[in-house]
């Protein structure tokens, strides 16, 4: 979903995290702890600082703003799709989200961007070093910072066409501590992992860039 430097306001406890952080982890206590079991935000894995400049918003537009870009619906089960210059999208979509736009009306970027279209880019790139094995790593180029995760075995509560923003202020603030997500801002240089079929939601605090990595 998309939303702009408005939405801080409305997030309360920006900074309060649900969501371990770990520095300096081993694969060995990768794995034993968090694989297969829950989510982790991993610290100090790879120095991507070089990369995280060349995201500026001056320098993506500079190289990529003519980049036809396919954007997707915030509707959970509408698989629409928009392509329309990557320019248009960060001087046009990118402002801060109206809390009644519906899904079928709220555009954003990941998914179908993928690192072969942004090669002079991702050779700055290091991705994370772990690997599970039987799995191979597929990268996406998308905008998102706060993240919301429930486990595969409890279903959220949300309407398919609203957004999370809507859900943020409509839904989330009447649940009892033990109905509410795993949720955290990542910073940059942090890498947020969660095991597979968790349900999750993000949002955008302010505009920001993001790599995810599925293993499949």
């Amino acid at each position: 979903m998309q939303s702009g430097p408005g939405t801080a306001a409305v997030v309360t406890e920006e900074e309060r995290c649900t969501v371990e952080r770990r520095a300096h982890l081993t694969f060995s206590e990768f794995m034993q702890h968090y694989a297969y079991l829950k989510p982790v935000i991993l610290q100090g894995l790879t120095d991507n600082s070089k990369f995280r400049a060349l995201c500026s918003r001056e320098n993506l537009l500079a190289s990529f703003g003519d980049t036809v870009v396919r954007l997707s619906t915030a509707n959970t089960y509408s698989y629409q799709k928009v392509d329309l210059p990557f320019q248009e999208y960060v001087e046009q979509l990118l402002q801060p989200q109206d809390p009644a736009s519906l899904g079928n009306d709220t555009l954003y970027f990941f998914g179908d961007n993928n690192f072969t279209e942004w090669a002079p880019l991702f050779q700055h790139y290091s991705p994370p070093p772990f690997r599970l094995l039987g799995t191979t790593p597929a990268y996406s180029f998308g905008i998102a910072e706060r993240w919301f995760l429930y486990p595969p075995e409890k279903t959220p509560e949300f309407h398919p066409n609203k957004t999370t923003l809507a859900w943020l202020l409509e839904i989330y603030p009447s649940l009892v501590p033990s109905a509410r997500p795993l949720e955290c801002t990542i910073k940059a240089g942090e890498v947020l992992y969660f095991p597979d079929r968790w349900w999750h939601a993000t949002l955008n605090l302010d505009t920001s860039v993001f790599i995810s990595t599925f293993l499949g």
